[in-house]
């Protein structure tokens, strides 16, 4: 019975899928043209999240130069791989500078976000790229952005996204309004494709 459903509701969010398959190929190639920072705090407590924004904000100064000449989403994974264990060991430095001694874990992995909403654009719903940093536990709320192409604070003061992106995924991260039932849509159907991943 539980199939049957899933199968059900899967039919009927995919065929509104298929009447937007533009949409949808232009989400697919956001998702194969962007890599992501993202960052777990300990936990939710005042503390433990001011804590995380001192992580990020010494590991965006730490790598933008790292990160300054990437030209593409796999030289960008590559470069992450590469420096990880400098990473780990910034972040590992900004916490115990802090007062902490929480344990750091830094790696690359592909991940699930959904839709997101970040200042004047906006990102779909699906697996992404991403530079993960869980501090401690990892069980508070996160902090995310792009790290290819660039848009991470204090570097999105000077860099768009959208110089590295084609007119129509530009056009789409641009306008949420004009594409807000479709990133709802878009996100249906991710967390429908999820639930079966888990059964298998």
């Amino acid at each position: 019975m539980k199939l049957l459903f899933k199968s059900m509701v899967c039919g009927l969010v995919i065929s509104c899928i298929l009447s937007m398959t533009g949409f949808c190929s232009v989400c697919d190639n956001l998702r194969n043209d962007i890599f992501r920072l993202h960052i777990l705090a300990n936990s939710d407590s005042v503390q433990d999240q001011t804590l995380k924004l001192k992580v990020r904000d010494g590991i965006l100064d730490y790598t933008s130069e790292i990160f300054k000449s990437c030209q593409s989403r796999e030289q960008a994974i590559r470069t992450a791989r590469t420096h990880l264990d400098e990473i780990r060991s910034k972040c590992q430095a900004i916490i115990r500078e802090n007062g902490f001694d929480y344990s750091v874990a830094v790696y690359t992995t592909k991940m699930s976000f959904d839709t997101r909403v970040y200042e004047n654009f906006t990102l779909p719903a699906g697996k992404y790229d991403a530079l993960r940093i869980v501090i401690g536990s990892g069980k508070g709320h996160n902090w995310w952005c792009m790290i290819y192409p660039s848009l991470c604070l204090p570097s999105a003061q000077k860099n768009k996204p959208e110089s590295s992106l084609d007119q129509s995924e530009t056009d789409v991260i641009s306008h949420f309004g004009q594409y807000e039932v479709k990133f709802r849509l878009v996100e249906i159907f991710e967390n429908i494709s999820s639930l079966f991943e888990q059964d298998n």
